[in-house]
């Protein structure tokens, strides 16, 4: 009798072959790369660089939405979308898109998202400003919660469906919550570098230190949405929630309350509340930053179906 050897399949090939051995490494170069690309013309046009003459459209007094938008939700979105409708098929889609509808938690993270950032927020103001706190017009008060929403579809859903839910639950498990903020936080700042050739960056008034400075606030704010994505049972509206709370403050209200300090000021101000935040973060947790004790952190050596590939 001839026993016939079965021969050993190939391992797949093409780009989605490469996204399949490689799908954090993917993951990241298509958010970065895909969101920049679709930038490329509002960094060029008179909203920016201005080496195109030609002007995007303004909406609400901005372009951001005409020139920035599609290419956020390109970016991390579509490269979440993308690598996971690979790797993963339908099944993957479904544990993907279900911490996005992950909406029953605890109220008291509801509290955090939409009070800690905020109070936080005006705290330091009061605190930059010497006591000089100016009160918020109605016109901003009545603006916060449909200008909150407005982020919540915009910053929110093109960014956290990428960065926390796709990217952050592998990098934990594979190199520990320490180790993923390390590679998250900053990956997520420099995403951000090409924006500052345009009105969203106050160009031309802009220096390589607030470039620097806005990737390190990045990357030690990143440490505390961890914690409270870890924290929340991976919740994404909670961490939407509590990302959007940040920039729907600083934009609605700080410019009236604390009109004294500004431009690269509250930026140090943001940079060093971060950094305290982080620190305290990370003491308290221990380094674990929420993460169960049952989750795999650094050091942890999977057998071989169990390992994630970068």
């Amino acid at each position: 009798m001839t026993i016939t050897e079965r021969p050993t399949p190939n391992p797949p090939g093409g780009i989605a072959g490469l996204i399949r051995r490689h799908p954090l490494v993917s993951f990241f170069v298509l958010a970065l790369g895909l969101s920049w690309i679709a930038w490329t013309p509002w960094i060029l046009s008179n909203n920016g660089l201005g080496v195109l003459d030609f002007s995007f459209p303004s909406i609400l007094g901005t372009t951001q939405f005409t020139g920035m938008l599609f290419g956020a939700y390109l970016g991390p979105l579509g490269a979440a979308f993308i690598v996971t409708s690979i790797t993963g098929g339908r099944a993957g889609l479904r544990v993907w898109v279900g911490r996005l509808l992950r909406w029953r938690v605890a109220p008291r993270w509801y509290l955090v998202a939409l009070f800690a950032v905020p109070v936080a927020v005006l705290l330091l103001g009061t605190l930059a400003s010497g006591g000089q706190v100016h009160a918020p017009s109605l016109l901003a008060v009545g603006l916060y919660v449909p200008a909150l929403l407005l982020q919540m579809l915009t910053t929110g859903l093109a960014e956290e469906p990428g960065w926390r839910d796709f990217a952050l639950p592998p990098l934990q498990e594979r190199f520990g919550p320490l180790g993923a903020a390390a590679i998250l936080g900053p990956l997520w700042g420099l995403w951000h570098v090409p924006l500052f050739f345009t009105e969203w960056g106050s160009w031309p008034a802009v220096t390589w230190l607030n470039v620097v400075e806005f990737v390190a606030f990045s990357a030690l704010f990143n440490i505390v949405i961890m914690w409270l994505f870890n924290r929340s049972g991976q919740s994404l509206p909670i961490v939407m929630l509590f990302h959007v709370s940040l920039n729907n403050t600083v934009s609605v209200f700080w410019a009236e309350m604390f009109p004294t300090v500004g431009g690269d000021q509250l930026q140090h101000v943001l940079l060093a509340g971060a950094a305290v935040a982080a620190t305290v973060t990370i003491i308290l947790t221990r380094g674990r930053l929420g993460l169960p004790r049952t989750t795999p952190a650094f050091g942890h050596a999977p057998v071989e179906s169990e390992k994630i590939a970068v």
